[in-house]
């Protein structure tokens, strides 16, 4: 949990501007009122003032006093953000009216903040979809340049200290593209390689996951990977990659000399990018639940800017993590 912890003391160190647009959600309230008291981030609550301030107040959450609250309802700044996205979407057909109408959904409202430079990231999902995170992103922040594609990915702290990182994996894509392409899919893991960087603090050796090893199976899911490999040492060549691996060729070195001898990432990888949604799902909660590891995610990836998901089910303390992560995301 080193890393966790770097990550932390980093947040603290340049506290960023996060939006939690579900600002009276009962957890994510909670969970606020622990990052202002460490001091962690500045943040931003969409709601109704009232409303959060009485549940703060029944809860005991003295820290939330510290929070900047947007009532959508009463805030003077939310013609300007529906200017921003009448401005941002009428090539699309948007008109004036629901500009306005839509700037009052916290979720687009949130995005629009940063899109104005009021805010540095936004973090939510405890009571929406994924679909409905990402949306707005799209349509208001849009992708990095270069990059066409939003993925998620999980950092995966297990107790099998023999692999990866001292047992520390990132997994892609495990929450957002069902069937990539092979371009897709280099995209990917470029993007995968850069949050091990800069959110991890690792150097990336990414392995390119298939049910074939270097050849060993002949399939057109095969060939996908094997294009996307290639296209990724086209986009990166100094990224320490190879595929198609399978998962025990990537992750023990004895496996990894035997069925792709030479291979600067087999036996060694930690970060697996997996050739669909269905394999990374599956793989990241078979590992989370048979080995007992700490899933920490979905990161998203490719964002011009940090918006972050949560599952419905989140703990608080997993809105707490991925604040953290989202502020680092800003820092970076």
């Amino acid at each position: 949990m080193d890393i966790l912890q770097k990550m932390l003391e980093r947040a603290k160190q340049n506290p960023q501007r996060i939006v939690l647009p579900e600002g009276d959600e009962p957890r994510t309230l909670e969970a606020a009122n622990i990052l202002l008291r460490d001091k962690i981030a500045r943040l931003i609550l969409i709601g109704n003032k009232e409303t959060i301030l009485r549940m703060a107040a029944e809860k005991g959450y003295e820290h939330i006093k510290d929070a900047t609250i947007f009532d959508p309802a009463t805030e003077p700044k939310m013609k300007e953000y529906a200017n921003l996205l009448y401005e941002l979407r009428k090539a699309k057909g948007m008109t004036e009216e629901e500009a306005a109408k839509k700037a009052q959904d916290p979720l687009y409202l949130g995005c629009l903040m940063i899109k104005n430079g009021d805010a540095d990231g936004e973090l939510a999902g405890a009571r929406g979809t994924t679909a409905d995170t990402i949306r707005p992103a799209f349509q208001i922040l849009k992708t990095k340049p270069g990059v066409k594609i939003v993925s998620g990915a999980f950092l995966m702290f297990t107790p099998a200290k023999q692999l990866g990182e001292d047992g520390f994996l990132i997994f892609a894509d495990c929450a957002v593209n069902p069937c990539p392409t092979a371009e897709e899919l280099a995209q990917i893991a470029v993007s995968t390689a850069e949050t091990a960087r800069t959110i991890a603090g690792i150097e990336p050796r990414v392995a390119m996951l298939s049910f074939s090893t270097k050849g060993s199976a002949k399939h057109e899911l095969v060939d996908k990977v094997t294009e996307a490999t290639r296209l990724v040492k086209e986009m990166a060549p100094d990224l320490a990659l190879d595929g198609e691996l399978q998962a025990d060729a990537a992750l023990i070195e004895s496996v990894g000399q035997k069925k792709a001898p030479g291979s600067n990432v087999a036996g060694k990888a930690n970060v697996l990018v997996f050739p669909d949604l269905q394999a990374g799902n599956i793989g990241y909660k078979l590992v989370e639940r048979f080995s007992g590891a700490d899933a920490v995610g979905p990161i998203l990836q490719g964002i011009a800017a940090p918006v972050n998901d949560l599952s419905r089910g989140c703990k608080v303390q997993d809105i707490v993590q991925m604040v953290i992560i989202t502020a680092n995301q800003a820092i970076k």
